[in-house]
């Protein structure tokens, strides 16, 4: 039994399958298959895309500065530095004070730092060039001196220039000094994100020559710089001392001054470079929180320091590229063609996107190297699955429609024929709990015309009507519960529930009755006049399905709901009214045309219920004029009583209202009226 009920269900989704690829159309189907395949392909490369990469780099950036570790000044590192009050000082701009250079480094070798490097070029002859070259040779610490070639750097180099810093080092090649390149990429957009990559011809990075041990790590390294930032806006990551401070001879005759200058030294890498305007600065990622660039030699000492620390990003591996972006688009697609409630849809919806926005965060914080990481195109890869596969979905969805609606008539509303299309077997018998709108009518009178008439003209104006109304709940997206004579039962919510329901509902309940209106005034001359509709309007809780027997089924509706609605329509009778609605259905209608019409008891029932009447055309002041006086009236104000009675008595037309008044002066304790 089981195996064959499993058949059933896959003999039932192969052949939805098919009409669905058949009402899809050879032509959207091929449209749909690109546009998924795109979808993936901008999901996997939109590192690569010119109208992507941006949004890419962009969003990389946000996570460095997001994930970027704050530590407390590092004091590993420290930068020694010319400023612009160096520059005044010396009167010197470019080539930089070489004097002061080798005072500084005379002093800084003595206080025995690590390694020393150094991101200036030495590419022009100058008259210090003797003093200079002796302190490079009498050098006891290791130390790199920036070397750079015309080839990869010809916005700061000629090949003369060259010459002369490569006989310029193998003057001064007898000591420890070493040259170490200083060479930086950044990016198209000017931004510097990674490492350079390593150049034929060359000697090593200047962090790496600073810290040899990391060269298996580093030297072939390309990915992401690891910035840091400051746990303390007044310390900065590395401390950084002005060149001049070590030139000057007088802050040195102190022992106490030279010891507080040898612990800032001792044991330390010791970067020498610029901080000048407008020299040697670079934008990073840092800049989008910091507002400022970052020199050369800042971006150095971040290199080392992540050398120091051993962080290496993982980088993101090509298979988990391709794999993040096909389940990107998946979802995507699954995410189109769920049928779920819109609440469960916009969950899933926001959920999704949560994830492509965090899994990116997670990954760099886990010490993966996120840049070349399409989170962007995961965002937009997604939408466009989504688009694609959702208009197909609507294109299948319409073609199921115009066929359910020919092959069934007009009777069947088209939601439930689309889901009969859809699923042959939901004719079977089966009911589920629903929460919907339910909407009685009665014509007035219709019983005794019918026997004043002959029964063909009767069979013509009934059928007349009945289409009438049922063209304006088809036209409002209801469903047809029944035909009982000349009432019309209908509901919404089911099978198929809209977030617009109510207000479908309420303004479905409305237009009934002015259709039954026009009906009253177009009936042929000699028929007796006819009565108007009566409608009720009431939500809440019902069993709805598929009910009856194997040789037929009656799509309906059973429960209280039912009742009630059939019971507020009875009441208009009574409380001269045309259309009655309860307030659970007027404030989920999200409709604000009502007026309160009191608080009563139905017949057959015990517990009060509140009822509000559709007045589309009352202004909307008078309508909250009036809902608060009735509010207080029925509390039992009798001020409140009296001016709705006095209202009533001015306009003899609105007979509701008179019968309103009339229940107020009757009503029970508790501020309600027991209909007979």
């Amino acid at each position: 039994m089981a195996e064959q009920q499993q058949r059933k269900q896959v003999a039932g989704l192969t052949g939805w399958v098919g009409i669905g690829l058949r009402q899809l159309g050879i032509g959207r189907l091929a449209l749909t298959i690109v546009l998924l395949v795109g979808a993936v392909l901008l999901a996997r490369y939109a590192w690569k895309l010119p109208l992507t990469i941006e949004a890419e780099r962009a969003l990389f950036d946000w996570r460095q500065v997001l994930t970027a570790p704050k530590v407390d000044q590092d004091d590993r590192i420290v930068m020694v530095v010319y400023t612009d009050e160096t520059l005044a000082a010396t009167g010197k701009r470019s080539p930089l004070d070489r004097a002061i250079l080798a005072k500084a480094l005379k002093r800084i070798d003595g206080f025995k730092p690590k390694a020393i490097g150094i991101d200036i070029l030495i590419d022009q002859p100058q008259p210090e060039d003797p003093t200079i070259i002796a302190a490079f040779q009498a050098m006891n610490s290791p130390t790199f001196l920036a070397y750079a070639s015309a080839s990869t750097a010809e916005d700061k180099i000629m090949l003369w220039q060259q010459e002369f810093l490569e006989n310029f080092q193998k003057k001064i090649a007898v000591g420890p000094v070493r040259p170490a390149s200083i060479m930086i990429q950044t990016d198209d957009d000017n931004v510097l994100r990674s490492w350079p990559k390593l150049q034929k011809g060359l000697p090593d990075l200047l962090p790496i020559a600073l810290y040899p041990r990391s060269k298996a790590a580093f030297e072939n390294y390309d990915r992401s710089i690891r910035y840091r930032l400051p746990a303390y806006n007044e310390r900065p990551v590395f401390a950084s001392i002005p060149i001049d401070t070590f030139a000057e001879d007088a802050l040195f005759e102190s022992p106490e001054a030279t010891e507080l200058f040898r612990q800032q030294i001792a044991g330390k890498y010791v970067l020498i470079g610029g901080h000048i305007q407008d020299i040697d600065i670079f934008e990073t990622p840092l800049n989008k929180l910091t507002g400022r660039p970052t020199w050369g030699i800042e971006t150095f000492a971040h290199m080392l320091a992540q050398e120091l620390d051993g962080q290496s990003a993982k980088p993101s591996a090509s298979w988990i590229k391709w794999l993040a972006a096909i389940a990107v688009i998946l979802a995507g697609a699954a995410t189109a063609a769920l049928n779920a409630r819109p609440l469960a849809v916009a969950l899933t919806v926001l959920a999704q996107f949560v994830a492509i926005a965090l899994v990116p965060f997670w990954m760099q914080s886990r010490g993966i190297d996120t840049q070349g990481l399409p989170a962007f195109g995961w965002g937009i890869g997604w939408f466009l699955a989504f688009a694609s596969v959702g208009t197909a979905a609507r294109a299948i969805g319409s073609e199921q429609r115009k066929f359910a609606q020919s092959a069934l008539g007009k009777y069947l509303p088209r939601d439930i024929a689309a889901e009969i299309l859809r699923d042959p077997d939901s004719l079977a018998l089966h009911g589920e709990k629903r929460e919907i709108f339910v909407v009685f009518t009665d014509l007035e009178g219709f019983t005794k015309l019918s026997h004043a008439i002959e029964p063909e003209m009767v069979a013509t104006l009934l059928n007349r009507y009945l289409e009438m109304l049922s063209n304006v709940v088809l036209e409002h997206g209801g469903t047809i519960d029944k035909f009982v004579g000349d009432a019309v039962v209908a509901f919404w919510g089911a099978p198929i529930s809209r977030p617009d329901d109510g207000e479908r509902a309420a303004k479905a309940a409305w237009a009934m009755y002015q259709a039954g209106e026009e009906f009253r005034k177009s009936v042929p001359a000699g028929v007796p006049a006819i009565g108007k509709t009566r409608v009720g309007l009431h939500h809440g809780e019902a069993i709805v399905g598929n009910f009856g027997g194997e040789g037929r089924i009656q799509y309906t509706a059973l429960g209280d709901a039912m009742n009630t609605a059939s019971r507020l329509e009875s009441a208009n009778k009574q409380l001269k009214s045309s259309v009655m609605v309860s307030r659970e259905a007027a404030e989920l209608s999200g409709l604000d045309w009502y007026r309160a019409m009191g608080r009563i008891v139905l017949r057959g029932r015990s517990t009060p219920i509140e009822i509000m009447e559709p007045v589309p055309d009352m202004a909307p002041e008078a309508r909250n004029a009036f809902n608060d006086l009735a509010r207080r009236a029925v509390s039992g104000d009798v001020s409140a009583i009296t001016a709705l009675t006095k209202n009533s008595s001015m306009d003899k037309n609105d007979v509701a209202l008179a019968n309103f008044a009339f229940r107020l002066a009757h009503q029970e304790e508790g501020g309600y009226f027991v209909l007979d």
